[in-house]
């Protein structure tokens, strides 16, 4: 019965609507084997996206067409969201994770701030990255996202500082006690990764439960990540997402 829930696209993508129950979705993607690892949304409300992250859905977007002459009425006019379900994906459990010796010396160089500078954090992505996936509208409702009251999700900054000096960042989404990276950047030699390691600490430190990186890449794999298959991380993803969030993310 959930299989004939999806609907899709001639190309063969699931298109997802803001009635969904997107854990039903969810689950139905997984018992047929869904091939891909993207569907298709075209909503932009805030809250359909927050709906879609806090299902375990990384939330990607894309330009399809030229903007049409009526979009002042329609900003989001040509782009479509793309709910992305890893077929791998990668985790970092505390646990596991791997320090380099010639790294060790490095992080007390450096200062970890959190949810400090996002806006400056999420702009300098899309300026060594591109837009491609992280749209102008994609971006302006995450900065929606933050302001909502009662979210199931947050997006929130990390960065770090030498001499006062923001050197490196990435911003994501935290669900309960799942924080999910969404991108990051470094503008100095071996920022980035001690970033991502005092990050882990800090968040093992106030009680997440692991670190979901989405994306499998060999960075990742070097500091400890495993590559594991979507069912297994839906469910540590919606056991972890339903507990209360720790440090500056719990809600107010």
């Amino acid at each position: 019965m959930d299989a004939l829930h999806l609907r899709f696209t001639p190309t063969g993508y699931v298109v997802i609507f803001p009635q969904d129950n997107l854990d039903r979705t969810i689950d139905a993607l997984l018992d047929i084997n869904y091939a891909e690892e993207f569907c298709l949304a075209s909503d932009f409300e805030p809250v359909f996206i927050t709906h879609l992250m806090a299902a375990g859905f990384l939330v990607m977007s894309t330009k399809v067409e030229e903007e049409s002459s009526d979009a002042e009425e329609d900003e989001n006019s040509g782009y479509l969201l793309l709910p992305k379900l890893h077929l791998t994906r990668s985790v970092l459990f505390f646990g596991d994770l791997h320090v380099k010796k010639s790294l060790k010396s490095l992080l007390s160089r450096y200062k970890l701030e959190v949810d400090r500078d996002f806006e400056r954090i999420m702009n300098r992505c899309v300026e060594i990255h591109g837009d491609d996936w992280l749209t102008a509208p994609l971006r302006e409702n995450i900065r929606l996202i933050r302001g909502l009251n009662n979210s199931p999700v947050r997006p929130v900054s990390f960065g770090v500082y030498r001499d006062g000096e923001l050197k490196a960042g990435e911003f994501g989404v935290v669900a309960g006690r799942v924080y999910t990276s969404y991108s990051g950047y470094y503008d100095e030699d071996n920022a980035g990764t001690v970033q991502m390691v005092l990050m882990t600490q800090y968040l093992k430190d106030a009680g997440f439960a692991f670190l979901d990186l989405g994306m499998p890449l060999d960075y990742k794999d070097a500091l400890g990540a495993r590559n594991i298959d979507p069912r297994y991380f839906v469910d540590l993803f919606r056991d972890a997402r339903g507990k209360e969030g720790f440090g500056p993310f719990s809600a107010p």
